[in-house]
């Protein structure tokens, strides 16, 4: 019994300070955001209407413009093509890069070179992404120049109806080196028999990809498709960096937007609204990927 105790005590000892930590820095600043949501600049009491005013305003979703005219379609739209876009592109381009690379001469060097966008913060990859579609220096018009497609040359980060998109195909860039890290581990992973027994069964090399490789690669996706949705939800730095959410707010996203209304517009309420969305979707999401995990793991 008093082994028990002591064990307990043990065991107290060493959870209570972080504990204590997690309850100063997380429990209380949720709660107290959740609570913000549900009054107004005096602090009383106003039920939905912090709700009803931010989510239903064209600053979220812009039903007056989408899906026809071009944006602003307000921020949750624009998280969800960042979502529609930027995470299959990143789940694609990682697997294939890995397989092309994996016993190609000079792949790890090529990988580390990827890699280095990952590792390069957010906020300096919103400088890159500028330069990369700037009108005069950037690669992208380099390109469409070499090429003879003059009439697409623009400042991308200019133009309402292809500043988001630049966005995306930047990030894209910079977060491939993540998969293809990741791709890479899993694929050592998978025993060569089986590719030999497929050869001897005369599948090809797409055969062997969709049917060995994808699959065994099925614990990987789900990271990589984790990982890369909460950063979609959440992004900011870049967007802030490079466009500061314009112009005229085609570039606006939901972090961006509880900024703004937090520290531009001093209206913590209505921001706390916003946090409070992006916390049930991150949950909802995190709960699905659980499902999704447990359920390969049987």
């Amino acid at each position: 019994m008093k082994k028990r105790l002591s064990t307990l005590l043990e065991v107290v000892i060493f959870i209570f300070p972080a504990l204590i930590l997690l309850l100063i820095f997380v429990v209380i600043p949720a709660v107290k955001t959740l609570s913000l949501a549900f009054l107004n600049a005096e602090g009383q009491f106003i039920g939905l209407q912090n709700f009803s005013e931010v989510l239903l305003s064209n600053d979220i979703i812009n039903f007056d413009r989408f899906p026809i005219k071009s944006p602003p379609w307000g921020a949750l739209i624009h998280n969800g093509l960042w979502i529609a876009i930027h995470l299959p592109s990143v789940v694609a381009l990682g697997m294939i890069l890995a397989v092309i690379l994996r016993d190609a001469w000079g792949g790890k060097v090529i990988k580390s070179i990827i890699f280095l966008g990952m590792i390069t913060p957010m906020v300096v990859g919103g400088g890159i992404v500028t330069f990369i579609f700037d009108e005069r220096s950037g690669v992208v018009n380099g390109i469409l120049r070499f090429l003879g497609q003059d009439q697409w040359i623009r400042s991308w980060m200019v133009y309402p109806d292809t500043a988001l998109l630049a966005l995306i195909l930047g990030s894209i860039l910079l977060w491939t080196g993540f998969s293809l890290i990741l791709y890479s581990s899993g694929l050592s992973t998978i025993p060569q028999e089986w590719y030999e027994a497929a050869e001897v069964d005369g599948a090809n090399a797409i055969q062997k990809f969709f049917y060995i490789t994808v699959p065994s690669l099925k614990p990987v996706t789900i990271t990589v498709v984790s990982m890369s949705l909460l950063w979609e939800l959440k992004v900011f730095d870049m967007v802030y960096t490079a466009t500061g959410g314009g112009p005229g707010g085609s570039s606006t996203v939901l972090a961006l937007r509880m900024y703004s209304l937090a520290f531009r517009a001093l209206d913590p309420n209505r921001s706390a609204v916003i946090a409070t969305l992006l916390t049930v979707l991150t949950l909802a999401i995190g709960l699905l990927l659980v499902r999704s995990t447990s359920k390969i793991q049987e």
